[in-house]
């Protein structure tokens, strides 16, 4: 079962997936000319004014993007950007920049798609994302693709976004503090029960105030290593471009690094983190308060700005200018080291960070898998959904998980396929709806 698993994994995240990705938006930033790049300050004045939202929806837009955010930021800005320099190199995290700047296309198409084509359910509840803007948007023949997304998705968010996340807890509170798991478990059932079982409008309250405080304090610390090291950061962006051209040699415990490598684990472990492609953040955004699906969309695609390259990119320059990477130590552990060497209890930094992440994904990606449930079986699986949510919790710091990982991991993968065959083939009505709301 494990081989099996292994080989359909390194095929769903092989060379023609993250061809598909990246080709995918490449392609829909040429198709919109860039304009998400070039309107990032008007992204950024959008979100200001969207506090409140006008228009119809559940939560309002800036409350949408912080509950994405809620689920993008985790575990992934913290040791999957560790994982991917300790196999990739630094050289990995030039790729995962490129991949954040392509996917904030990707991103803003998903959001366009979302608000255009979502429904009401039976309990007058805003539902939106993929298999809504397959149902609605395409022939009745590709029906069978949303399906495939929804199904993924109920079952994908066991894996990545409860269990792995709260074993994750479990591991760095019992390293650190010597906290039981069955204990963390249970702690953590209560409070992510607390919001979960409150529905998307809870979820974006508490998901509001704790995402901007949460990343604006790991920011804040990243850039006390930054700036008291700064003479060490232009030789850490030349070592990482350098290293993204011609790969990195043997080094300590490093075993050494091909390009291809920096390019395949830049690109997948960036795709971890800030999700975009795989359809689950528009998810949050089809409840948004607006009239607008390009309002909308500008401020989806900065989750990914905000995700990868500011973030991810603070985790990434800690590790290479404390001069880390070469030690042969991956994941949060080569994240918690960078900041122990940086300054006295650097490493709890990483603790707390590690935590808070993981709590927010979890609370996030519960109103992505009930929504997709919802979309299977109608609103009668809320309340079971909910329920199995918070139960399973505890469960994930008792179990390894290696096998979990790989099978959620996979998933993962097959919710990205049918979003972004999608997203290609109502790409022509995402060009023509930028075109005449900026000319407008």
């Amino acid at each position: 079962m494990a081989e099996v698993i292994i080989t359909l994994n390194e095929w769903a995240w092989g060379p023609a997936m993250l061809v598909l990705l990246l080709g995918t938006g490449l392609y829909l930033s040429l198709g919109l000319r860039f304009i998400t790049l070039r309107k990032i300050p008007v992204a950024l004045r959008l979100l200001l004014q969207g506090r409140q939202g006008k228009g119809e929806g559940d939560i309002s837009p800036f409350s949408a993007l912080m509950t994405s955010l809620s689920a993008t930021i985790g575990t992934g800005n913290i040791a999957g950007v560790a994982t991917a320099v300790a196999l990739g190199g630094p050289g990995a995290l030039f790729w995962m920049w490129i991949t954040a700047l392509l996917g904030m296309a990707t991103k803003y198409a998903e959001a366009v798609c979302a608000v255009r084509f979502r429904e009401q359910d039976a309990l007058g509840n805003y539902s939106g994302g993929p298999m809504y803007y397959i149902r609605n948007g395409l022939h009745p023949r590709w029906h069978w693709l949303g399906y495939m997304f929804a199904l993924f998705g109920s079952l994908a968010g066991f894996g990545l976004a409860n269990t792995v996340q709260s074993n994750s807890v479990a591991q760095v509170l019992d390293d650190s503090f010597a906290v039981p798991p069955l204990a963390t478990g249970l702690i953590l059932m209560v409070l992510v029960g607390a919001v979960v079982l409150g529905g998307i409008k809870r979820i974006a309250s508490v998901a509001s105030w704790l995402v901007p405080l949460m990343a604006l304090s790991y920011l804040l610390m990243s850039f006390v290593v930054i700036f008291t090291h700064l003479s060490h950061l232009p030789a850490a962006i030349v070592t990482i471009v350098e290293s993204a051209m011609t790969g990195t040699a043997a080094a300590g415990g490093f075993a050494g690094a091909s390009v291809w490598a920096a390019l395949r684990f830049g690109v997948a472990r960036g795709i971890f983190s800030n999700e975009a492609g795989l359809g689950s953040a528009p998810i949050a955004h089809a409840a948004a308060r607006t009239k607008e699906p390009v309002q909308q969309g500008m401020i989806a695609m900065l989750g990914t700005f905000i995700d990868t390259l500011v973030i991810c990119t603070m985790t990434g320059l800690v590790i290479v200018i404390m001069d880390v990477w070469p030690s042969g130590v991956s994941g949060a552990s080569l994240t918690s080291m960078a900041f122990a060497k940086a300054f006295p209890g650097g490493g709890y930094v990483v603790t707390l960070g590690l935590c808070l992440f993981a709590f927010t994904t979890m609370i996030g990606w519960s109103f992505y898998g009930e929504r997709c449930a919802v979309f299977l079986l109608g609103t009668r699986i809320i309340t079971p959904f909910r329920i199995a949510w918070v139960i399973a919790i505890p469960l994930g710091t008792l179990v390894e998980l290696d096998l979990i990982w790989l099978i959620a991991d996979t998933l993962n993968a097959f919710m990205a396929i049918p979003n972004l065959i999608a997203l290609i083939l109502l790409s022509p009505l995402v060009f023509s709806v930028s075109r005449d709301y900026f000319n407008k």
